[in-house]
């Protein structure tokens, strides 16, 4: 399939491609996004991709479906474009951001800054329907991620997964722990921030291990 991604991830996961459940899951999107409004857009659902490289990407960090609100989702996990009003997620992150590294709160809640430097920001499922969460799930996404997070684990050395919430965490059970540093905590929500999320000091852990491998660590 002609899929348009990124040429180095459009090398590695090309064999996903070819693969039945890949055909019928694209199937799946075109149709809703005939009938229904379907975020993000088409030529942002690969955008985690396109903005952190296979052999670029250092960090990795696991969210779950795209914002399902008018103008959100652009394509990285949490993210949302300039303008856009910053999700209690999102808040939840930076505030996190500034009592783990002293990073001052920023001006707005686009994490392009953050690909740019390597960090893959990757939701389970790529897309979903407007104020349907998860309406997306169970359609294929998460066998294509799960793939994605197999051929970093197993062909990339001394990366950092950030797994916030149980959902991640059971995506990263294939990660070979002597090989990677695996950070879990509970996810960013205002519904679990309290129950671990907050303190979990997983920006600075990683930068130092980064450090510890001979790699730039993230401006975040």
């Amino acid at each position: 399939m002609n899929v348009r991604i990124e040429d180095s991830w459009g090398r590695v996961l090309a064999p996903e491609f070819e693969k039945p459940y890949f055909k019928t899951l694209t199937d799946f999107v075109r149709e809703r996004c005939r009938v229904a409004e379907v975020y993000p857009p088409g030529r942002s659902i690969f955008a985690a991709f396109d903005a952190s490289p296979f052999d670029q990407t250092k960090v990795v960090i696991v969210g779950q479906d795209p914002y399902h609100g008018p103008g959100q989702a652009n394509g990285l996990c949490f993210s949302v474009a300039p303008g856009v009003p910053l999700p209690p997620s999102l808040q939840n992150i930076f505030k996190e951001v500034g009592s783990d590294t002293g990073a001052p709160f920023p001006a707005d809640g686009d994490l392009t800054r953050w690909a740019r430097q390597g960090v893959l920001l990757l939701n389970s499922s790529l897309t979903v329907e407007a104020h349907r969460p998860k309406s997306h799930s169970g359609r294929g996404w998460e066998e294509f991620t799960d793939a994605v997070v197999r051929a970093l684990a197993f062909g990339r050395e001394h990366l950092v997964f950030m797994l916030w919430g149980s959902d991640a965490a059971r995506k990263g059970a294939v990660i070979p722990r002597d090989r990677h540093l695996v950070l879990t905590s509970a996810h960013p929500s205002p519904l679990s921030a309290y129950r671990g999320f907050f303190g979990n000091h997983h920006f600075s852990l990683a930068n130092a291990y980064l450090r510890e491998h001979g790699q730039t660590p993230v401006n975040w």
